[in-house]
């Protein structure tokens, strides 16, 4: 089951070498929203660098399996993060050549008195 989710990096946490041929490294997320989540994945062996290019704060979206299993009668689950990318944050559109980089001011021409009296005629064909 693959899913992603985009967040900030909240925290990483140091490679940790389980046994001497299995090494997990964690790291946490802070998504977006309302009621933000601190979301804690997982990346295991050669993926384990996968979050060394990124510092906390940056803005990444995580690719992960869900993995569970049971263990005398407990059960555990794994938020197992298979790839991580930058996202970008899309700068504002250059303004074309010649073209005014901002809107003119508005000119109210109202004298202030929008309606018509009962005897007036509008003139407009719409």
């Amino acid at each position: 089951m693959s899913l992603e989710v985009e967040g900030l990096l909240h925290k990483k946490f140091e490679t940790e070498n389980k046994t001497d041929s299995f090494q997990a490294r964690e790291f946490v997320i802070q998504t977006d929203g309302q009621y933000p989540q601190f979301v804690k994945f997982q990346l295991v062996q050669d993926r384990c660098g996968a979050v060394d290019p990124f510092k906390e704060g940056d803005k990444i979206k995580v690719f992960f399996d869900l993995r569970g299993r049971e263990w005398n009668g407990k059960y555990f689950t794994n938020l197992n993060a298979w790839k991580l990318e930058q996202v970008s944050v899309n700068p504002p559109p250059a303004a074309a050549e010649g073209m005014p980089t901002e809107e003119p001011p508005f000119t109210n021409f109202s004298d202030g008195n929008d309606m018509m009296a009962a005897g007036d005629v509008d003139d407009l064909p719409f």
